[in-house]
C-alpha cells in the first residue's frame, strides 16, 4: 500500500523500562521522584504521553510496588505541565525456566501473578492509558519467557476497559496484532484500539523495514498506532513511523544514547524526536489534542 505520512504526530516517552539499564547510564531514573521528574522534563520537551514503569529506589531493579506507582502518578499530576499518563501493566508475567534439562521448578526471577494483581496499580492510579502486552514471547534471555496467555489477556483487557483506562496494545510480532483484533471482535477492547509496534526486541519482530510495513499494514484503519525500535535505531524509526502514517516513541526504556558515546536524558531524546518530526513537515501534538484523538478522559487519582 502507498505511504501516507502522518501530519499530526504525538510523542510517547518511555521513561524507564524494566530492563537492566540502571547501571549503564546515570540518567536512568530509579526512585519515584526521579521517574516523575524525568517524565515531567520529557513533557516539557514535547512528549504528550509518558509511559512509566517503577523501580526499587536502592537497586534500580524493576518493581510492582503499588506505593511507587502512586507516588509517580501523584507527582506527575501535581506538576506544572499537562501530560497523558501511561502506566505499564506488563509486570507479573515473567517465567524463568530452570534449564533445558530440568525446566521445572521455575528459576529465580520468575514473577507470575494473577490478573487482578497485575492491574492493581491501574485500578488504584487510573491512568488514561495502560499497556497490554498482547502475546507470549521468547524475550532475549535463554530461559526467560514473557508470558501472556489468551485467557489472561482477555481478563486483563476487560478489567482495563471496565475501569475506563485505554489499553495500549504492545505488539511484538504479527500474531500479537492478530489476537488484538480478536479482542476487539469479542468486545474486550474498544473498536478504536491503540497499538504500539515494538520493533527489534529479541525475539519478536525484527526491525527491518519489510517487517515493519507488514506490521503497519496489519493495523486496522480505525486504530491509532505508534512505533519504536531499540538503541541506535530509535531515531531512524521516528522518521519511519511518521512516514508510514503513525506516531512515535522514544525514551530511556529503549535507548540510552544520542549519538555514539553520548548518554542522553529523556528530555534530550524527546527534543531530538521533535526536531525530526518538524523537519519532515509534521506538527507535534500536545496532550489535549491526544486526548481528543484517542478518546481519553483525564482521570483523577482514586480516593
Amino acid at each position: 500500500m502507498p505511504l501516507e505520512m502522518n501530519r499530526e504526530v504525538f510523542i510517547t516517552c518511555a521513561v524507564t523500562g524494566s530492563g537492566g539499564t540502571q547501571d549503564r547510564s546515570p540518567h536512568v531514573p530509579r526512585s519515584p521522584e526521579q521517574i516523575a521528574n524525568s517524565a515531567i522534563d520529557a513533557a516539557k520537551a514535547g512528549a504528550a504521553v509518558v509511559h512509566c514503569h517503577v523501580r526499587d529506589p536502592e537497586t534500580g531493579t524493576p518493581s510492582r510496588q503499588l506505593s511507587y506507582y502512586r507516588e509517580v502518578t501523584d507527582r506527575i499530576r501535581d506538576a506544572d505541565i499537562d501530560v497523558v499518563l501511561n502506566l505499564t501493566a506488563g509486570m507479573g508475567g515473567d517465567m524463568v525456566f530452570g534449564g533445558v534439562e530440568k525446566p521445572l521448578p521455575v528459576g529465580e526471577g520468575t514473577d507470575m501473578v494473577g490478573a487482578t494483581e497485575r492491574v492493581a496499580h491501574i485500578a488504584e492510579c487510573l491512568p488514561e492509558i495502560c499497556t497490554l502486552d498482547c502475546g507470549t514471547m521468547n524475550f532475549a534471555e535463554a530461559d526467560y519467557v514473557m508470558t501472556n496467555t489468551p485467557g489472561m489477556l482477555r481478563t486483563m483487557g476487560k478489567m482495563m476497559t471496565d475501569l475506563g483506562v485505554k489499553p495500549e496494545i504492545e505488539a511484538f510480532d504479527t500474531g500479537h496484532l492478530w489476537f488484538a483484533k480478536q479482542l476487539v471482535k469479542e468486545g474486550v477492547l474498544a473498536p478504536d484500539a491503540l497499538v504500539q509496534l515494538c520493533m527489534g526486541v529479541p525475539w519478536g519482530a525484527p526491525d527491518d523495514l519489510n517487517t515493519f510495513m507488514a506490521m503497519v499494514n496489519n493495523v486496522p484503519d480505525t486504530w491509532n498506532w505508534s512505533a519504536f525500535s531499540l538503541g541506535r535505531h530509535q531515531m531512524p524509526y521516528v522518521a519511519a513511523a511518521v512516514l508510514a502514517g503513525g506516531n512515535v516513541r522514544v525514551g530511556l526504556e529503549d535507548n540510552l544514547m544520542l549519538g555514539k558515546g553520548n548518554l542522553a536524558t529523556n528530555a534530550q531524546l524527546v527534543e531530538h524526536a521533535v526536531g525530526i518530526i518538524e523537519s519532515l513537515g509534521a506538527k507535534v501534538l500536545g496532550p489535549e489534542a491526544v486526548r481528543e484523538k484517542l478518546n481519553l478522559t483525564k482521570r483523577a487519582p482514586a480516593s
